[in-house]
């Protein structure tokens, strides 16, 4: 028994240690209660208010990149909250000098999320609190001088404690960032695996949306590598990308493998066959797993586990291929099958060549602070990278700053002038739910108000108790690090104990009352309500007036990658950089698309008009990547492919994909052009399926034209009958 729980808390242990969460909590309670404790114990001479919120906020930070980036960034929040706090106590007085405040700090959440959409929405969250938070106590010179400088000690030491880590963990931002590239491919796995049958629009669901976070989290650790291998080359960042690209290509040839399963899943003998493929996705998620640990962690052991792992997968691809070939009729569809185990089988060595490269060093004492001065510390470049430095400011987001000015005046103007002692909850509220769209906004809505709402019961419950205050700083220690874990993990749990913990800080040292009790929930349920119905009513920004360039976009990006395929068909070309960047920017824009499309699910029911012809748009066109990705898989194996109707289909195709992108991007689609495309593309054949004669590759290469043709038909009668409606 006491082994098995042993060995359950490891495999705990081991989990945990890939993901964020646990760190992030543990250094959001010690930034948190540090201060908070000094101040109550009088040898810290500052408000403990500002100093505990400023050392919390920056210590829930994750910065994907090199050290670079994150210190730099750290320390500019730093700036921008203990500005926030001297700034609130300079505008105390009179109200028209704190309105005008009050836009400038509105101003700031707008620039902030211009700025950088990851770490944007924090930072004005939180430079938002300590302003309002200022603003509704006494004000003055010596009282800014104070707020200031007590959200700039509890800053550094946000700063310092997240410094402090970096050269005793055995990670380095970079390899975090790339082990969370397989974390995502392991997740992708993970959703293939769930067995078909009556929950197969779940299981396509998950399948999708796992696609889709893998996709980001690959391109932004593309983006946070490219950062730091800015100026000189840096061995170890370039074979971290050459990792990062690896999980790509193996969950490519995986989904590629579930695409031409889920083709047989009619064909006789595939019942019988697809228990067998569980084994296989099992393992390659569990080896996804582990290469991520070993990236992180460097530790030999690990190593030698993914080279067991990667030594049981070869067994079951090979297994599984004799099994095919002995089982089936030896068809194309089935070859096709056999083919892209094979290729999987012949991509493990690459996977354990990439990581081993990346942990050579592992046994070496002074391999983390050699890896430290490769990234030039001291050096700006990686931070101007990591900004959105563009002029331009999207119209959304434009509207989205105007409505939280006008809401936060309102609040502002509503405490100041009724003179409550907690009112900033009212404009505070407003920041945290109001979003730039109205889908976001609801969602964010329900999530606050209903954690609020327990949050504060819960809190009020705890002062009406009078508990001794060393019971008190425990729960709110608790209270903190239950906040931390759960932020990234469950939104709506999360805002329960950062309510309550901020309601003890803010009221543990002044008499319990219902009267201040009902102010505070009455200003959180007003502020939330009224943040709704800004997002309703003022400048609403619907997100079908955005999905159309979105679902375009995606549709050039699809036409581009089918030129550079076919062009490498053709040629008889391999699987290069160019066909790689293709393909990564069609798969993109096809995450953009979907992400789109939650967003208007959320929107009213009268301005989610021809939804469905949306969904139907975008899964045609995602659809069409996956074929191309399984003619990509292809590249290199076989010389030129000679055959007219390859042109002639590239050539329809691309026409096709043009209209229809020519369309989504036009105030109304024009369905003669769309149909004279359709029309086109249906009346080609496609001899080489016809003759039993021709060579595999050429009846295999057609059949998946056959199938793209198909799907792109699909599209251009779905956008001539209901296209989706422009705004």
């Amino acid at each position: 028994m006491l082994r098995l729980l042993k060995l359950s808390l490891g495999r705990l242990a081991e989990r945990e240690s890939l993901r964020p969460d646990l760190g992030r909590a543990w250094r959001c309670t010690f930034a948190f209660m540090v201060p908070l404790l000094l101040a109550v114990a009088g040898r810290l001479p500052v408000e403990m208010i500002f100093a505990a919120v400023a050392a919390q906020s920056i210590s829930l930070v994750d910065v994907r990149g090199g050290y670079t980036l994150r210190l730099n960034l750290l320390l500019a929040m730093t700036a921008v909250l203990a500005a926030a706090a001297g700034l609130g106590a300079l505008t105390t007085h009179p109200l028209w000098l704190a309105l005008a405040a009050t836009v400038l700090v509105a101003a700031g959440t707008g620039l902030w999320r211009h700025l950088s959409s990851e770490y944007g929405p924090s930072l004005a969250t939180s430079s938002s609190l300590l302003f309002f938070i200022a603003l509704a106590l006494p004000g003055g010179t010596r009282e800014a001088a104070r707020h200031l400088m007590a959200a700039m000690l509890g800053g550094v030491w946000g700063v310092a404690l997240q410094v402090a880590l970096w050269p005793i963990r055995p990670q380095h931002p970079l390899r975090v960032a790339v082990a969370e590239g397989w974390i995502g491919a392991a997740d992708l796995f993970a959703a293939i695996l769930r067995p078909q049958g009556p929950a197969d629009l779940q299981r396509h669901e998950a399948i999708r949306a796992a696609e889709a976070n893998l996709q980001l989290t690959l391109d932004k650790t593309q983006a946070a590598l490219g950062a730091a291998a800015t100026g000189r080359p840096r061995p170890l960042v370039a074979r971290l990308e050459r990792l990062n690209q690896t999980a790509s290509r193996l969950a490519t040839r995986t989904v590629a493998f579930n695409s031409a399963a889920e083709a047989l899943a009619g064909e006789p003998g595939f019942a019988a066959l697809a228990p067998s493929f569980q084994p296989l996705l099992a393992a390659l998620a569990n080896t996804a797993r582990t290469v991520a640990l070993a990236v992180v962690s460097r530790q030999p052991a690990h190593l030698a586990t993914v080279d067991v792992r990667l030594q049981r997968l070869h067994h079951l691809l090979g297994a599984l291929q004799a099994r095919l070939v002995a089982q089936t009729d030896g068809s194309q569809p089935w070859a096709q099958l056999v083919s892209i185990l094979r290729q999987l089988e012949e991509y493990l060595p690459a996977v354990g060549a990439a990581l081993r490269a990346t942990i050579e060093r592992a046994d070496e004492r002074a391999a983390f602070s050699l890896e430290l001065f490769d990234l030039q510390t001291l050096t700006l470049r990686p931070l101007a990278a990591a900004l959105n430095l563009r002029w331009r400011i999207e119209r959304a987001l434009a509207l989205y700053t105007a409505r939280v000015a006008v809401l936060t005046l309102f609040g502002v103007w509503v405490f100041k002038t009724h003179h409550l002692p907690h009112g900033y909850w009212l404009p505070f509220t407003m920041v945290v739910v109001l979003q730039p769209d109205y889908g976001s906004t609801r969602q964010r809505a329900a999530q606050r108000l209903l954690g609020t709402l327990v949050g504060s019961v819960l809190a009020s419950g705890l002062l009406w108790l009078s508990l001794p205050f060393a019971v008190l700083m425990l729960a709110t220690a608790a209270m903190s690090f239950l906040f931390g874990y759960f932020i990234k993990r469950n939104y709506g749990l999360a805002v329960i104990f950062i309510t309550l913990f901020v309601v003890l800080l803010t009221e543990a040292s002044t008499p319990f009352t219902l009267a201040l009790s009902a102010e505070r929930l009455g200003a959180t349920v007003a502020g939330g309500a009224l943040a709704l119905l800004a997002a309703l009513i003022f400048w609403p920004v619907w997100e079908r007036e955005h999905f159309r360039p979105i679902l375009a976009h995606a549709v050039r990006a699809n036409r581009d990658y089918l030129r550079v395929v076919l062009e490498r068909v053709r040629r008889g070309g391999a699987y290069d950089p160019e066909v790689s960047h293709a393909k990564r920017r069609a798969e993109s824009a096809n995450s953009a698309v979907f992400s789109s499309l939650q967003r208007m699910g959320g929107d009213p029911k009268n301005r989610q008009d021809r939804l469905e012809a949306a969904a139907a748009l975008a899964n045609g066109n995602q659809r069409l990547t996956r074929a191309l990705n399984l003619m990509a898989l292809e590249l290199g194996a076989a010389g030129p492919l000679e055959a007219p109707a390859l042109g002639e289909f590239a050539a329809l195709a691309d026409a096709a994909l043009a209209a229809l992108a020519a369309g989504l991007e036009a105030d109304s689609a024009e369905p003669a052009a769309l149909a004279q495309a359709r029309a086109a593309l249906d009346r080609l054949r496609l001899p080489q399926l016809e003759d039993g004669a021709a060579e595999p590759r050429q009846t295999w290469a057609f059949a998946q034209l056959a199938r793209a043709g198909t799907e792109l038909s699909a599209m251009l009668l779905a956008a001539e009958e209901r296209p989706p409606e422009a705004g």
